[in-house]
C-alpha cells in the first residue's frame, strides 16, 4: 500500500501519523521524500487497514494498494528513478554509460591494453571475468583472485570503475574492492548469496535469468533490497526461447517494461543475448533506442583466441565504431 501525503505536511506530522500506523495496523512504513510530495510504503499484512479513514486525514493527498510483491523495487514506492553512483560514473540520470571489456581477464597485459582501448572509445566502466561460471566443467573457469587483482591493476592504471561477477557467498570479502559485484545469470535465484549482498554497501548488477519472468527478476531485486542494499542495477541480457539461431533472445520490451514497473536503472548485454558479435550493435542500438541506460559489451583484443566467448567478442577497433554510433543515437533521443 501506499500513501502520497500533502506536500504542506510537516516532519513532525508524518512522523506521528507514521507511528500510527505502525501501532495500530503492524505494518513497516517506509518513507520516500520526493521533489514534490513524501510517500510512504506500508509493507506487510495491509488487508486490515482502512481505507477510508486513511484517504481521510488531512494530510494525506491519495491512498492505494499495490497488487505486485516487489514493494521496495516498485516505481509506485519510489516515482522518481534511482540514480546509482560509482566514483564519477552516474547510472540512471539519463546518461549512456558503457561497461566493457573481455569476458575472461586472461593476463595483466590482456585487461590493461584493452581498458586503455575502450576508456579511449567512451567505455566509463571495466567488465571483465575473474570467477567464470561454465556450461562445461572443462571450460575455464577463470583466473580466480588472480583475476581480481589484475582488475585492480587495469583501474589503477585507467581510472575505471571494475564490474566482475561472483559466484558464491564466501567471496563476498574478496568483492571489498569491486566496484559494482555482478549476479549472473545462473545465480539470479540463489537467494542466500542475495541475501548476504543485501547487507553490504556497494552496487549489484543483477542480470535476468535465463528463463526468468519479468517478475521473478525483480523479486530477485527485491531480496537485496530487503536487505538494505538498494543500489541494485538490472540487465536484460536475453532469455532463452526455442529459437536457436542466437544464443538467447533479447528481450527488447523488458527495458521499457521494467522502467515502468521499477526505479531502477537497467542495461542491457547484446553480447550474450546474441552470442554473435556481428548483432551486437544493432541490438545495442536497438537497446539504446528501447531507454536502456547503459551497456555491457564484451570487448577482446583477439577474439578467434579469446579462452572463453570469443564469438561474441568486438575489437576494439570494432568497439570504438559501435561506441560512436551509440553515443550519438542517445544524444539525438535526448533532444
Amino acid at each position: 500500500m501506499i500513501i502520497v501525503l500533502k506536500p504542506e505536511c510537516t516532519k513532525e506530522q508524518r512522523i506521528s501519523f507514521s507511528e500510527m500506523l505502525k501501532e495500530n495496523y503492524d505494518v513497516k512504513v517506509n518513507v520516500w521524500d520526493g521533489v514534490h510530495s513524501t510517500v510512504l510504503g506500508l509493507i506487510g499484512d495491509t488487508t486490515q487497514v482502512d481505507i477510508e479513514y486513511i484517504d481521510a486525514q488531512d494530510i494525506v493527498e491519495s491512498v492505494k494498494r499495490v497488487q505486485e510483491p516487489y514493494k521496495k523495487a516498485n516505481r509506485k514506492f519510489h516515482p522518481e528513478n534511482t540514480v546509482i553512483e560509482v566514483g564519477n560514473v552516474k547510472i540512471g540520470d539519463g546518461s549512456l554509460n558503457i561497461m566493457a571489456g573481455p569476458c575472461s581477464v586472461e593476463s595483466e597485459e590482456q585487461i590493461v591494453e584493452i581498458a586503455k582501448q575502450v576508456k579511449a572509445s567512451g567505455a566509463t566502466l571495466l567488465r571483465g571475468g575473474a570467477f567464470k561460471p561454465r556450461t562445461s566443467p572443462y571450460a575455464f573457469q577463470g583466473l580466480k583472485a588472480e583475476g581480481l587483482d589484475l582488475l585492480k591493476i587495469a583501474r589503477k592504471e585507467t581510472g575505471l570503475p571494475i564490474v566482475t561477477e561472483i559466484m558464491r557467498t564466501s567471496h563476498i570479502d574478496m568483492f571489498e574492492s569491486v566496484d559494482i559485484i555482478q549476479v549472473g545469470a545462473r545465480n539470479m535465484q540463489n537467494f542466500e548469496l542475495l541475501k548476504e549482498l543485501g547487507k553490504i554497501d556497494k552496487p549489484i548488477l543483477l542480470k535476468r535469468g535465463l528463463s526468468a519472468t519479468i517478475e521473478e527478476w525483480l523479486m530477485s531485486a527485491e531480496y537485496i533490497m530487503a536487505g538494505g542494499n538498494s543500489k541494485v542495477i538490472l540487465c536484460e541480457r536475453g532469455i532463452r526461447t526455442y529459437e536457436t539461431f542466437t544464443r538467447n533472445t533479447l528481450d527488447i520490451a523488458a527495458i521499457p517494461i521494467v522502467k515502468r514497473l521499477s526505479h531502477l536503472p537497467v542495461i542491457a548485454d547484446p553480447s550474450h543475448a546474441s552470442g554473435k558479435s556481428w548483432l551486437v550493435e544493432d541490438l545495442a542500438m536497438a537497446s539504446v533506442a528501447a531507454g536502456a541506460d547503459g551497456l555491457i559489451i564484451e570487448v577482446h583484443n583477439d577474439p578467434p583466441h579469446a579462452l572463453s566467448d570469443g564469438a561474441q567478442s568486438l575489437t576494439p577497433k570494432q568497439f570504438d565504431k559501435v561506441a560512436k554510433k551509440l553515443f550519438s543515437l542517445k544524444s539525438s533521443l535526448v533532444k
